[in-house]
């Protein structure tokens, strides 16, 4: 319980940041060549791990 309460703002921005993905290539994709938007794995990926990288912008350091 309390690695959830320590990396909350990180598990947040991930999962946040998947929906997005995923969101992004239903709606917006691309369906020639592009490697990012062209699968939703690969699109749901991207976004977890930049929505997981920007919240831990806030995260308090103890």
């Amino acid at each position: 319980m309390e690695f959830l309460k320590k990396h909350q703002f990180i598990i947040l921005g991930v999962l946040v940041g998947a929906l997005l993905g995923y969101a992004y290539y239903h709606f917006i994709g691309c369906t020639n060549g592009c490697t990012i938007t062209s699968s939703p794995f690969n699109s749901t990926l991207y976004g977890a791990i930049w929505g997981g990288l920007f919240l831990n912008l806030f995260n308090k350091k103890s």
